[in-house]
């Protein structure tokens, strides 16, 4: 049924653990990077989201902002994606995520999106 509550990990050893859905379909929970963000300076980051209604799509989009607790720099993640779930009733989430890192000046904007 594509429920987003619970733990889930990304192919890089990410790990995204949302609170229980409420009924406006709203979502709270926490981010903690994988070996692959190769910076140790990240630490475990709060997110905020929302899904659609599970009730009126099968497999459902969702999206959710993370604002990264940094001890140098601020950045904030937007993923925006949808559930599947397979024949077997295997849930699995394919998302896109757009990078933001504050800039300097606006000139330097350019380079602060990834």
């Amino acid at each position: 049924q594509c429920l987003l509550s619970g733990s889930w990990r990304s192919d890089t050893g990410c790990r995204m653990v949302v609170s229980t859905l409420g009924k406006d379909n709203r979502f709270s929970g926490f981010y903690l990077p994988g070996p692959a963000a190769g910076s140790s300076e990240l630490l475990t980051s709060p997110l905020e989201g929302s899904q659609q209604d599970t009730g009126l799509v099968p497999q459902p989009t969702f999206s959710f902002t993370v604002n990264w607790q940094l001890r140098e720099t601020a950045r904030t993640t937007v993923f925006l994606g949808q559930c599947f779930v397979d024949t077997n009733g295997e849930e699995t989430l394919h998302a896109l995520w757009l990078l933001r890192e504050a800039a300097d000046s606006p000139a330097e904007g350019w380079k602060a999106t990834r």
